[in-house]
């Protein structure tokens, strides 16, 4: 086993101080200080240092944390590989992911694997992805789901993690069902240049990719209102205030005079959505099967989901 007070220097070293480390391991704060006045007696090396009222890692204790990649990884190689071997999953499986994806994905596979796995524990929590990759290092979770481009991890880039494409998942236009173009089975964003527009705030994420689709299609919308929460924009669009862009993985619900189209032509927007584990664990049994379980669920939400809400 890898000793729990190397994660717990982990996760200190991933979010700096001794509250933020205690939040997301579970421990006191007045654990995690003791944990890491141990560790560094046990290794007769200072770790840490003090800085103002708080503590940072020395030259050292930064050494020791990116010398540890390749300890974990091969530690969560070897687990995999023994489980494998032995057909066994492990008793707890921790999932976490962002609103949509924790309700239109992680749901239904807790759902599935409390129906094939019973005797496993499932805990889902909800969070952004910065918090998800958070949560990986303190081992609190084993699988996240996450917008690739909503990060500020580089999954690809960090030896700590790996993933993989769950779906490329388009955003489609939703406007009111009064519309004049909503008996339209798809509608280009050139048509509707000239609407009144909801999205999220500049500087955000999602405006930033609604931003780039019309630039690629070289016309500037017309930004009316702004909103947050995709509900937000749903409740908008039904009032008849606008339209907007809707990712296929959030649903319409029971939403009235609101109608969902494809995009068709130039400047259709996408966000990757990936499923991201610590490095060395995707050979796992439970999340093998996990992600068997999620890819089949994303697909069948791009193929299904516009005939689900006609």
């Amino acid at each position: 086993m890898i000793d729990p007070r190397l994660t717990t220097l982990r996760v200190f070293a991933r979010c700096g101080t001794v509250g933020a480390t205690a939040e997301l391991t579970g421990y006191s704060p007045s654990a995690v200080s003791a944990q890491l006045r141990e560790l560094q007696r046990v290794l007769g090396m200072q770790l840490l240092t003090k800085d103002g009222r708080g503590v940072r890692l020395t030259a050292t204790g930064r050494f020791m944390v990116a010398g540890s990649d390749a300890l974990i990884t091969e530690w969560e190689q070897l687990r995999a590989a023994a489980l494998e071997a032995g057909d066994q999953v492990q008793s707890h499986f921790g999932l976490g992911g962002f609103s949509t994806a924790a309700a239109q994905l992680l749901a239904p596979l807790a759902a599935a694997l409390r129906k094939s796995r019973p005797l496993v524990e499932v805990q889902v929590l909800e969070a952004n992805p910065d918090r998800c990759f958070d949560l990986l290092v303190a081992e609190r979770i084993d699988l996240a789901v996450i917008v690739a481009m909503q990060s500020e991890t580089h999954v690809e880039e960090d030896p700590r993690f790996e993933q993989t494409t769950l779906l490329n998942d388009p955003l489609d236009v939703i406007l009111p069902s009064d519309h004049r173009l909503a008996a339209r089975e798809t509608v280009t964003l050139e048509e509707l240049a000239t609407e009144p527009w909801i999205t999220e705030a500049p500087g955000s994420t999602y405006h930033s990719l609604f931003a780039a689709a019309f630039t690629a299609v070289g016309v500037t919308p017309r930004i009316a209102h702004e909103a947050v929460e995709w509900e937000t924009q749903i409740a908008f669009v039904g009032a008849g205030m606008g339209v907007g862009l809707l990712p296929r993985l959030a649903r319409i619900g029971s939403a009235e005079n609101v109608t969902r189209l494809r995009i068709s032509g130039q400047g259709q927007p996408r966000r990757r959505i990936v499923a991201a584990v610590r490095k060395g664990s995707i050979d796992s049994p439970l999340i093998k099967e996990s992600l068997g379980i999620l890819q089949a669920r994303a697909k069948r939400i791009l193929t299904e989901r516009l005939e689900e809400e006609v």
